[in-house]
This record gives structure tokens, C-alpha cells and sequence, in this order.
């Protein structure tokens, strides 16, 4: 038996939540084309016989602009120690950015084993591909240097080969039917928070979050109840729509998702909350699930 456990690093927008899916081969983590989008550690297992990796998919590391922002931060470096490995994610066809230079400089002292993924290959020729490895690999002492294209899953398989190589532990953590370590609870807030992200504009995602309040499972059907937490009264009004369409829109999608996760009927009711600048308050940022790591 080999087993172990491996971060997901990497600068916001780089495709981490959509490579954890697609190694797990199961959706854990919500995915968007709006960055930042993941906030918590999320974890994913993959099982195999005698293996089992359990992935941990953190939020990206960026220049925080609020007390969220250095939470998260912390999160994000905090999962680079007592793992077996690292995957830092690069996006392969936007190239090296100051973020990509940023996280390698934080990586220079760590000495756990750091596999290069080059994610989004699908948009790029073999020539261009070549010249971003040869850029990256002058950067820092990469253990690997793996090409994938996390939505088309090419090159996954080769990618979790290259990881089992570097397991230390003989320990199965999770029975074999499970695939995440995270609640019920906590995914479908991310399952309400994806579909607002789908549906709002680009200013609207840095200022909620959203918080099962409530989850009663009646038999034949499943109460469910989920506050949206915006720091104004403004993007509250945006959210809810006229008349309460988009809000109306966001609980059919979110209530389809939710009934697929628990197989069951679903009656789900969403709340809009203003909290004003939660994302500074020490209180609020616990409440959510925002804790600090050392």
C-alpha cells in the first residue's frame, strides 16, 4: 500500500480546481473563469488498488488586498509543508507572470519534491510548449515537469504516475467509495457560490460568500437553507435581480447540482445577507470557515 498526500499551488486563475477534478475524476471543487475562486482546502482522493493519493486543492496565492486575502495566502502556503509533494500549477500558454516568480521565491527553502504542471497545453503548438518548459526549468529544481490540459484531462494519467513516485506512507486514510473529505454542508455553499459566479459580473465574486445554515434530511426529501453574504446592500440587490430573477435562476441550477450530490429531492431556500466588510472581520471569517494556519 502507497499513500500520501499532495498540494495544488499556484497563482489564481491557473486551472488548480479544474485539475483536481479531473485527477479525482469527480467534481470536488467549483470551477470558473472568474479568478479566486476557491477559498477553502478542498481535498480530493484518488483510490487505485494499493494506492491512494489525497490531493489538496488550495486557494491561490496572490497580493492580498484584505484580511481574506492574507487568510487565504496563509491557507495556500501553509499546505506546502508535511506533504509528500507539490503540484505548482502554471498556465502554460499565458507563461511566466510576476505571481508564477512570486510562489517559486517562497519555494526556495521547502524541501519537499515540486512537480511542475503545465496546464491549458490543448492551446498551444509542441514548439511553443518547449520553449515555456525550458523557461520554467532555469527558474528552480523541479523533481518533475509534467504537460497536462486539466479540461481535456490529456496527460493525467502520466501526471499520477509521476506522483506515485514520490508517496512515503503504507496508511489508507479514506475508505475506497470516498472522494472528498469535505461536508455536505460545505459543498453545496460552493454549489451556491458557483452558480452566482456564473451569473454575475466580475466585481460580484470578491464580495460574497455563501454558508449552509441549515441541511434537514426529512426522509423523502431534503430541506436545505443557505445564507449569501455581500459586503454591500447594492451588490445584494444585484444579486437578488428584478423582481428576484437571478437569485430565482441560481437556486434552480444550484437545487439541480444539489439533488445529483445527495440523491435526493431538494427544497432549497437562499437567503441574502449584507454583512459590511466581512472580509475583515476576524468574527465573520471564522464563522465562514476562513481560519488562519500557521
Amino acid at each position: 500500500m502507497r499513500s500520501g498526500f499532495v498540494s495544488i499551488i499556484g497563482r489564481p486563475n491557473v486551472g488548480k480546481s479544474t485539475l483536481l477534478n479531473s485527477l479525482i475524476n469527480a467534481k470536488v471543487a467549483i470551477t470558473s473563469d472568474k479568478a479566486q475562486t476557491t477559498r477553502n482546502i478542498i481535498q480530493g482522493i484518488y483510490n487505485e488498488k494499493d494506492v491512494q493519493i489525497v490531493f489538496v486543492d488550495t486557494p491561490g496565492i496572490h497580493k492580498p488586498v484584505s484580511k481574506l486575502g492574507k487568510v487565504l495566502n496563509k491557507q495556500s502556503y501553509s499546505l506546502t509543508k508535511d506533504v509528500d509533494a507539490i503540484l505548482f500549477v502554471v498556465d502554460a500558454k499565458d507563461g511566466l507572470g510576476k505571481g508564477d516568480k512570486y510562489i517559486i521565491n517562497s519555494l526556495e527553502k521547502n524541501k519537499t519534491p515540486v512537480i511542475l504542471v503545465l496546464n491549458k497545453i490543448d492551446k498551444m503548438t509542441t514548439a511553443e510548449l518547449m520553449k515555456r518548459i525550458n523557461e520554467y526549468k532555469d527558474l528552480f529544481a523541479f523533481s518533475d515537469i509534467v504537460p497536462v490540459s486539466a479540461l481535456k484531462k490529456d496527460n493525467i494519467n502520466r501526471l499520477i504516475s509521476v506522483v506515485k513516485n514520490y508517496l512515503t506512507d503504507n496508511v489508507k486514510y479514506f475508505d475506497d467509495d470516498i472522494y472528498t473529505s469535505n461536508s455536505v454542508k460545505f459543498m453545496i455553499s460552493e454549489i451556491v457560490r458557483e452558480k452566482l459566479l456564473n451569473v454575475t459580473s466580475e466585481e460580484i465574486p470578491h464580495s460574497l460568500t455563501c454558508y449552509t445554515v441549515s441541511y434537514n434530511d426529512k426522509g423523502n426529501i431534503i430541506d436545505v437553507n443557505v445564507d449569501i453574504i455581500v459586503d454591500r446592500d447594492s451588490i445584494k440587490k444585484i444579486i437578488i435581480g428584478k423582481k428576484g430573477d437571478r437569485l430565482k435562476e441560481v437556486g434552480s441550477l444550484a437545487r439541480v447540482e444539489i439533488e445529483k450530490l445527495v440523491g435526493k429531492q431538494v427544497y432549497l431556500e437562499l437567503f441574502v445577507k449584507t454583512i459590511k466588510n466581512w472580509k475583515e472581520k476576524d468574527k465573520y471569517l471564522s464563522e465562514l470557515g476562513f481560519t488562519e494556519f500557521e
